[in-house]
């Protein structure tokens, strides 16, 4: 699918890190979120639809955002990095904070337009994937499903392997799943092109 010209990212910058609410920026953009599993590679594919190298930092230690970045993109909008869930090293009272922290985002912001939410395509959705697609699916954020780390697996394994996410995560046609691979660096064209027909619903 191609890509239009307006949405090709030129200009990306962190505008704000933020532990709560008082801290976010002003709702005047729309804003698309990202979430996921620890170590899902989230911070890598954010680089990659940038075109930044270390936009958002990539580190080996999973569980390592534990704020929320707020990214402002082309001045017209907004890419909003959660920090990563079912990180089972993580103290109690620190995952209690996270989703505490997410929660309120999700359900205090206005101008919150879609979250998509990465999955690792090299194996079933963890209770905790199928946990935050419900939540998704209950306050209408659920349209966009990226499967990640797609180049280390074989085509016809992300074939099968996408058929069991789709039934474990009851998609159905109003979801779209992009399948991405940093390292390879492919699925940023129909990633961002989805986006935009989200912000042109506007």
């Amino acid at each position: 699918m191609p890509l239009t010209s307006e949405m090709r990212i030129t200009r990306s910058e962190l505008e704000c890190v933020a532990a709560k609410k008082q801290q976010y920026p002003e709702p005047d953009v729309p804003e698309i979120a990202f979430v996921g599993r620890s170590n899902v590679g989230k911070s890598s594919l954010l680089n990659l639809i940038t075109g930044r190298k270390s936009l958002a930092r990539v580190s080996g230690n999973p569980g390592k955002t534990r704020t929320i970045n707020f990214y402002r993109i082309n001045d017209s909008f907004r890419i909003v990095d959660l920090p990563g869930y079912g990180y089972a090293k993580a103290a109690k009272n620190v995952t209690r904070d996270w989703g505490r922290m997410m929660e309120e985002y999700f359900e205090t912001r206005p101008n919150l337009r879609t979250v998509v939410q990465l999955v690792d395509c090299r194996h079933e959705p963890s209770v905790q994937d199928r946990q935050m697609f419900e939540y998704l699916k209950y306050y209408e954020l659920d349209r966009i499903v990226v499967l990640t780390k797609t180049d280390k697996i074989s085509r016809s394994e992300l074939n099968k392997n996408t058929a069991v996410i789709k039934r474990s995560l009851e998609l159905d046609e109003r979801h779209v799943i992009v399948p991405v691979s940093a390292l390879k660096r492919t699925g940023e064209d129909l990633l961002l092109s989805e986006i935009g027909k989200v912000l042109e619903e506007e």
